[in-house]
């Protein structure tokens, strides 16, 4: 007889995690099983070295604030995108008081998030953006300089040897992070485990399928031994990467018509000589070449790693057919229906830039990769660097009512209408935002329990329902309490 379950989350990444958490602080009573199709979790885009580990607050990222064509600057973008990693950060700070996480510094560390920019053009655009963003509360620590010694005091790398002449400005806030997002998942998995919930590893699941009784029956296959299993659930989380669209196309929900994913791959400059190290503890991010997609916006980063200080450059793109690192060669021909083939073609059309952006990218050989990095860094030795492989990023496609298609470089949470089956597609700022997205998830496909649900939840993150920007007691009172429990610069 099939086992039936309240809950099946697919895949084993910081998602699926936060969501199995939320759970089961709500409802401990729920039976909820947890498949990874990999020998254990984290082990795809939430793996650190599989992604940059910022903690992404829009301190330091241009792209949450574009410029518009009158030269304008608005920063609700950034702002939002910051009120969500609080909530994140008040969800951490809780689970660390109950003894749900480990230490504080073993997945998250404090690490100021600067921009650095070059050229006058530059230069006036990071020095407006500052000028908007010092007004709003959640920002009102950001730093602005021109001067080399200045800059140098906050990163030694930057300024050394560099051009003389040459327009440089940079922002620095002292209070941004550095998340170890695979030791955050294996932590509140191993927690959910401890606690009773089912968390199968070496378990792909194969199909979904609607029960006449509102239910689904999920199919899987163990991939040690391939031996076949299913199980009925009453909710469905698909947080398997890029391989969340097969699933859901698998479900036949409608509500994915119209989407497709176009993988990027991505590689990364790293380097773990202590000399070099020690002289760099901040995250910098610049802009974007031309063409270029905004996950990559080039970015040198300190990072955090089981205990082991090292520095990141890049990422540079690769392409692969392949959704996911461990996915299959076929993957990028096997999404293609009928519903989604126009929007698919007109991305393609749209994008030349994107196209000649990757192909360059893919023709860098190590040296002009190295090259790359001394426009950060003129003293980098091409010695001191080798080249990791990241994870793959499955950016969304999907219908236009104007131009047919687009390509979109957010998450977007895909549910059924009565909200039996919810996935998640796409990537930045993907981790640092999860608990926001997954408590939008729950109101989304829980909407009768949610409103009981709100006492425990404000317990877990006390500002819920409130915006903290237009609150600076509010922000400052939150930003200074998890800080404090998380060991973090306030």
């Amino acid at each position: 007889m099939t086992e039936t379950v309240d809950v099946v989350l697919i895949g084993g990444g910081i998602m699926s995690a936060t969501l199995g958490t939320l759970l089961h602080e709500l409802q401990p009573d729920w039976k909820i099983v947890a498949y990874e199709r990999l020998s254990d979790v984290a082990l795809e885009s939430s793996n650190p070295w599989n992604n940059a580990g910022t903690g992404h607050a829009a301190m330091c990222e241009l792209n949450y604030m574009p410029q518009a064509e009158d030269g304008s600057l608005d920063p609700a973008k950034a702002i939002s995108i910051n009120e969500q990693f609080q909530q994140s950060r008040q969800l951490w700070s809780s689970l660390v008081e109950r003894g749900v996480l480990d230490a504080p510094s073993t997945f998250i560390n404090s690490t100021p998030h600067m921009t650095f920019v070059r050229g006058e053009k530059d230069v006036a655009f990071l020095k407006a953006r500052y000028e908007v963003l010092k007004k709003q509360p959640l920002f009102s620590t950001i730093e602005y300089s021109e001067d080399s010694r200045v800059i140098n005091q906050w990163a030694p790398l930057l300024m050394q040897k560099r051009i003389k002449g040459e327009p440089f400005a940079a922002t620095r806030v002292a209070a941004g992070t550095d998340v170890d997002f695979g030791a955050l998942t294996h932590q509140l998995f191993a927690h959910l485990g401890d606690s009773g919930v089912d968390v199968r590893t070496n378990h792909e699941v194969k199909s979904l399928k609607r029960q006449k009784d509102g239910t689904w029956l999920v199919k899987y296959r163990r991939t040690l031994g391939r031996t076949p299993g299913d199980v009925k659930a009453k909710f469905v989380f698909v947080g398997a990467g890029g391989w969340a669209l097969k699933l859901l196309q698998n479900s036949g929900i409608p509500e994915i018509e119209g989407y497709g994913v176009f993988p990027i791959g991505g590689q990364f400059l790293k380097t773990s000589n202590p000399a070099v190290v020690a002289q760099h503890k901040a995250k910098v991010y610049s802009q974007a070449s031309v063409g270029a997609p905004p996950m990559s916006v080039p970015h040198l980063d300190a990072r955090v790693v089981d205990g082991e200080s090292s520095l990141l450059f890049g990422p540079f793109a690769t392409f692969s057919p392949k959704f996911l690192k461990n996915g299959s060669m076929f993957d990028i021909v096997s999404q293609v229906r009928a519903h989604n083939l126009w929007p698919m073609l007109r991305v393609a059309v749209a994008n030349p830039d994107l196209i000649t952006y990757l192909v360059s990218e893919l023709v860098k050989t190590h040296s002009k990769k190295v090259d790359s990095l001394r426009t950060f860094m003129p003293t980098a030795k091409d010695e001191d660097w080798t080249l990791i492989q990241a994870g793959q990023r499955a950016q969304v496609m999907k219908k236009d009512a104007k131009k047919g298609g687009v390509l979109q470089f957010g998450t977007e949470v895909i549910a059924s209408e009565d909200g039996s089956i919810a996935g998640l597609l796409g990537a930045s700022p993907g981790a640092s935002t999860a608990v926001p997205i997954m408590l939008g998830l729950l109101e989304r496909c829980f909407p009768e329990q949610f409103p009981a649900w709100q006492p425990a939840l404000k317990e877990l993150i006390p500002t819920l329902g409130q915006t903290l920007n237009d609150r600076p007691e509010v922000a400052e009172e939150s930003m200074s309490e998890t800080a404090a429990t998380l060991s973090l610069t306030a």
